[in-house]
């Protein structure tokens, strides 16, 4: 992470890879803010918080974006957007798996599986609200993992990743609350497509 935080040339001293791991939520947290740190201080207008290295890759390939504006994100959105909200961006791009931004879209901060899992009765809904029948309904509250329902979706033409990234979206914009960031939500596949995406209504800068 040196080149996102700044620090250029020289010897890592913090380890014999070179890449520094944090071990603790906190540390991992306290990393996130220092990335949102400089990417403050460099003048940057627009960052991408990711889940993983997929998501990530998902967003430089849409965007171009350099090393400091990529916030490796995990699990801790609540985190992420709480700095946020007190030290603004005007733009943040969200990017994550279908799983992880169904919990972020029932209003759950910490993405990880031992703490929060899949709600399938709440897919099952969000299916039904996009108008599913009773039965691809009962199959998705039956199915054994989030990929599962989201190829039921497909299958029946039901933009249900469009649906659960406008929903994280709004959750995401709560947390900030009026805050100056308009907030863009990429959900992708286990293969790291983007399947599914919601953005504030402000302008928002066209992938390339």
């Amino acid at each position: 992470m040196n080149g996102r935080l700044g620090i250029l040339g020289g010897l890592s001293i913090l380890g014999t890879t070179g890449i520094v791991v944090p071990y603790s939520c906190a540390a991992w947290i306290a990393s996130i803010q220092r990335g949102i740190d400089v990417a403050r201080a460099a003048g940057l207008s627009h960052v991408a918080a990711c889940t993983g290295d997929l998501s990530e890759k998902a967003v430089v390939a849409r965007y171009g974006l350099s090393e400091q504006a990529l916030l490796d994100m995990g699990d801790f959105v609540g985190g992420t957007l709480k700095y946020l909200r007190r030290h603004p961006v005007p733009r943040l791009t969200l990017c994550g798996g279908f799983a992880k931004f169904g919990k972020l879209a029932r209003g759950l901060m910490d993405l990880h599986s031992k703490r929060n899992s899949v709600d399938f009765d709440w897919l099952a809904g969000r299916l039904a609200d996009l108008g599913a029948g009773p039965e691809l309904v009962a199959q998705a509250r039956g199915a054994n993992t989030a990929a599962q329902v989201l190829g039921m979706a497909d299958a029946a033409g039901l933009a249900l990743a469009d649906h659960v990234a406008e929903l994280a979206r709004r959750a995401a914009q709560e947390v900030l609350e009026d805050a100056p960031v308009a907030v863009e939500v990429l959900v992708t596949d286990r293969q790291g497509r983007i399947v599914g995406s919601a953005h504030s209504p402000n302008s928002w800068p066209s992938p390339r």
